[in-house]
């Protein structure tokens, strides 16, 4: 049995399976705000966070302080406080209306600006500083590195929106794929 089919097996039989992690209210990284991705999900955290919906162990990579986190990244590229744009998520409002707020508390990315950002943001994990840790995320929910590419992706199969099976690595090709019991 070649190892893409073994992979599969593996992922379909549920063994390995310790996700998704479904978190209702919480969206994907890749949504946009006004041509912007993440900043919807990071609203998004802020909410469920002063719910008490947010899982206690994402709690430290809340906020711009962790180094390489996505709030952080996102906070500085706007240059925005995040504790100053949580409390005012908190108060209410449209993301749209949260984004002009941060915009005019911070700066207005130039469309150019956008597009670099969202280039750079929804590859992360994908040949660069953070494929390492890409890999290792996989491996803490059992599955094989290279099962998806970038941490977008990784966020969207954890959460339960990408099927490991569709996923963009090529041992997920349809001619790899396992047919249901009903075949």
């Amino acid at each position: 049995m070649d190892t893409c089919r073994g992979a599969l097996e593996l992922i379909h039989s549920g063994v390995a399976q310790s996700y998704p992690t479904i978190i209702p209210g919480l969206r994907s990284p890749s949504e946009r705000i006004k041509g912007l991705v993440y900043f919807g999900r990071m609203l998004d955290k802020m909410r469920l966070a002063a719910e008490g919906k947010l899982p206690e162990g994402w709690q430290s990579a809340r906020g711009a302080t962790m180094k390489g986190s996505f709030d952080g990244y996102c906070c500085r590229f706007l240059d925005v406080d995040y504790t100053a744009l949580e409390a005012e998520a908190l108060k209410g409002g449209s993301d749209e209306a949260l984004l002009e707020w941060a915009i005019s508390k911070g700066r207005q990315p130039t469309e150019e600006e956008i597009e670099i950002w969202n280039a750079f943001l929804t590859k992360r994990g994908w040949r660069d500083d953070k494929t390492q840790r890409l890999n290792e995320r996989l491996e803490e929910i059992g599955l094989p590195p290279g099962t998806v590419q970038t941490m977008f992706e990784f966020i969207d199969l954890d959460e339960g929106r990408l099927d490991p099976g569709i996923a963009h690595h090529p041992c997920s090709l349809q001619a790899h794929a396992i047919p249901d019991a009903a075949d």
